[in-house]
């Protein structure tokens, strides 16, 4: 709120500015007639600012922000619901007050419309996480090993991957695990039934 003439004194908003300077520094301002001349009080600054949701069952229909003077006596605030309107803005028309010094009024404006973040079930999850995680870590157990070998231990080449053996092994090793595990599960082989043939007497 910007006054571009004859601004009214604001009472007890030092803060804002001084007393000749109201409505320049303060995000909420409410205008009284004392004794013929209107004098400006605070309702809000940007540090006391709170935003919530207009209607929790339904997140889209917009927000409330809310602009109070904490630590005043007495304490004014002021309510502006904001209505999700994506054509444009309207408003507001009037204000109302609620109490003492507690304001509210209602605009429509695409600020109040809600933006979609994330949406759940995209993403790596736990599973992916910590399969990442593992990843970097052997990654990083590699390098470092190879740096060592090969800088401190003197080894070059392929020699110079720690562990290089067991490494090599790994597709031999995992062949046998799932041989051994598909002979478990589809019990003897007719090779091993018929190992012994028929004597003639």
């Amino acid at each position: 709120m910007l006054f571009n003439h004859d601004p009214p004194r604001c009472a007890q908003c030092s803060e804002c500015g001084g007393p000749s300077r109201c409505g320049t520094e303060c995000s909420a301002l409410a205008a009284r007639n004392a004794g013929g001349y209107h004098v400006c009080s605070t309702l809000g600054h940007a540090s006391s600012t709170n935003v919530s949701i207009l209607d929790k069952q339904n997140p889209f229909k917009g927000v409330i922000v809310r602009m109070s003077s904490s630590g005043k006596d007495p304490s004014c605030s002021l309510s502006v619901s904001i209505i999700c309107d994506s054509n444009g803005a309207q408003g507001p028309d009037s204000v109302e007050k609620l109490g003492t010094c507690d304001y509210a009024t209602t605009l429509r404006h695409p600020s109040g419309c809600a933006t979609i973040i994330s949406i759940g079930g995209k993403g790596f999850g736990w599973f992916g996480t910590l399969l990442i995680i593992i990843i970097c870590l052997f990654g990083a157990y590699l390098l470092a090993g190879t740096v060592y070998r090969y800088f401190f231990l003197g080894v070059h080449g392929i020699e110079a991957v720690p562990n290089l053996d067991l490494w090599a092994s790994l597709p031999h090793r995992t062949q046998i695990f799932f041989s051994s595990l598909v002979r478990q599960f589809s019990g003897p082989s007719t090779s091993h039934r018929n190992s012994y043939s028929p004597v003639n007497s």
